[in-house]
């Protein structure tokens, strides 16, 4: 049975927050990758990314890094940083919007089904909105982090390129969620047993579904505290 993995990140002091937000990113980069990753460990996989964010933003207020990141070359990084971040906020956006209309695609599914109609047509209505939900990510480019920032720049540019993985790899596990041999399953003839089966799967990825719009909410939340944390530190 799926659980949720809570966050090993504990408060900590500012001189030991580099290595354990480093960890913490290869760590998630794993799970991302992981062949047998799962809406569960996805929606903890969100926030857990919350938790490295606060981490860098703690990072970023201490007088040690906020005397570095004035410095010329830091604070160019830093407002290529900023507007990189709204690209990030736009995609929690539009992932949240995603979330929803998938959810009321589900819901249709559930009534064609009470309804002993055919489904196929909300079937294929909710692998429409999967793909399309992946494609907005063909338009995002990767950034390479320059080695000549620092710390606290490149921490933050690494997290967000873990954190347009992570919603993409959700996109895709949504879309593998419904598959069109369903099909066969939703049609007036099957069973009753089948029926039940079916409409207890579909709640339950109603249910994942919510999760996930709550974790990215949460995440876009965490993300503008960051944000506003970048602006007061160029404007200091």
């Amino acid at each position: 049975m799926a659980y949720h993995q809570r966050s090993s990140i504990a408060p900590s002091s500012p001189r030991s927050n580099k290595p354990e937000v480093e960890q913490q990113l290869q760590s998630l980069s794993t799970a991302i990758s992981s062949p047998s990753v799962t809406i569960d460990t996805t929606c903890d996989c969100l926030k857990r990314l919350g938790d490295i964010y606060n981490s860098i933003e703690e990072m970023m207020c201490t007088p040690s890094n906020q005397v570095g990141l004035c410095q010329s070359l830091q604070r160019k990084a830093l407002v290529v940083e900023l507007g990189r971040s709204l690209v990030l906020l736009d995609l929690c956006n539009s992932m949240q919007e995603n979330f929803m209309e998938l959810k009321m695609s589900v819901q249709e599914l559930l009534f064609a089904l009470r309804r002993g109609e055919d489904a196929c047509a909300q079937v294929k209505a909710y692998i429409r909105l999967a793909k399309v939900a992946q494609k907005q990510f063909k338009k995002i480019t990767k950034k390479t982090v320059s080695d000549k920032d620092c710390r606290v720049v490149t921490l933050t540019a690494e997290a967000r390129e873990i954190t347009i993985s992570l919603l993409e790899s959700t996109c895709a596990l949504l879309s593998k969620q419904i598959e069109m041999p369903k099909c066969s399953l939703v049609s007036k003839t099957f069973q009753k047993t089948s029926f039940v089966s079916e409409e207890e799967q579909l709640r339950a990825l109603e249910r994942s579904i919510s999760d996930l719009e709550t974790a990215v909410e949460l995440l876009y939340r965490r993300l503008i505290q960051n944000r506003v944390s970048l602006l007061n530190t160029l404007s200091s």
